[in-house]
């Protein structure tokens, strides 16, 4: 699985989501406007974010998104998974059936650690952490 714009995008949406309150309700538009997704692209993610339970749809007059659940308890890993789908760095960590020297491969192992190390490091901040940070950084240009 590659890392594409989806998942950099969802990501995107989700510290927005954060950054402009917890509870608050968030339209498709607003969200794309502000990080400069295109509209119709983010329509297809959000559904997959609201299936993975990580955001809350609402229709009709005075309806938008809002988080599924509390920002601390999503990770950047979780939304990837959500849009792209579990992560391998390469085919033989997805099916064992496509190379049999998995047993004494060192790239083999060499993938498994690399894989290992960065769902810990996609999973070490919350996405309330990422949208604290993103505020410290704007702040920071804006004095």
């Amino acid at each position: 699985m590659q890392l594409t714009l989806t998942g950099e995008y969802a990501i995107r949406a989700m510290i927005y989501i954060v950054s402009v309150d917890e509870n608050a309700i968030c339209t498709i538009s607003e969200i794309s406007s502000f990080n400069k997704i295109p509209e119709n692209f983010l329509r297809k993610i959000i559904p997959q974010l609201a299936n993975a339970g990580l955001i809350k749809s609402q229709r009709g007059s005075g309806g938008g998104i809002k988080l599924g659940k509390s920002s601390y308890q999503i990770t950047p890993l979780e939304i990837i998974i959500a849009v792209e789908g579990e992560m391998a760095l390469n085919k033989c960590l997805i099916d064992k059936k496509f190379c049999s020297n998995e047993r004494w491969c060192t790239v083999h192992t060499l993938w498994c650690d690399a894989q290992k190390n960065l769902k810990l490091i996609l999973s070490s901040k919350s996405i309330a952490q990422l949208a604290k940070e993103s505020k410290e950084r704007k702040n920071m240009l804006n004095h």
